[in-house]
């Protein structure tokens, strides 16, 4: 059974375990680098009760988790976030990645942002998919503008308007 709620400090050492095995072992993110806790800790406070940040459980376990964060730093962009969805690779399939998305665009409806944003590797099929479910249109191509795994990589962009939803 997959439980979603909001993510709190107790939940950083499996946060932090989910996206270090992100960085070394994907594409979905180009930070190259394993972060640290205390990054993590930073990473929390900056965005805690300013932007949703929430866990999937099964049974009991964090298998995944979804935020929001700022878009851009300049002012404008301040009504427009980022959306990032990472599930442990033992929980693929279990519908933990569903679960993740229509909580965290609930939430982006509840605090009223103007549009979320996604930037997906090219290739990652499985977040296409997900996206394109959820009503997102593809908006763009970035060409070559990450370098990881010895390749360089496209970056898919993809729109949501919580108000036509």
């Amino acid at each position: 059974m997959i439980w979603i709620r909001n993510g709190e400090r107790k939940d950083l050492p499996a946060i932090h375990l989910i996206e270090n095995e992100a960085i070394m072992n994907g594409n979905a993110t180009f930070d190259l680098l394993e972060k640290s806790m205390d990054e993590k800790q930073e990473w929390f406070t900056k965005f805690e009760g300013m932007y949703p940040i929430l866990v999937a459980e099964w049974e009991g376990e964090v298998a995944g988790y979804a935020y929001l964060s700022p878009f851009e730093e300049k002012l404008a962009y301040q009504s427009t976030v980022e959306l990032s969805v990472y599930v442990y690779p033992q929980f693929h399939g279990l519908g933990i990645g569903h679960a993740l998305m229509t909580a965290i665009l609930d939430k982006g409806k509840e605090c009223g942002f103007h549009t979320v944003i996604s930037k997906i590797t090219d290739g990652n099929e499985r977040s296409v998919q997900l996206h394109n479910r959820y009503g997102f249109t593809y908006v763009g191509t970035l060409k070559e503008v990450g370098y990881k795994f010895d390749r360089w990589h496209d970056v898919l962009l993809y729109q949501w308007f919580p108000q036509e939803h």
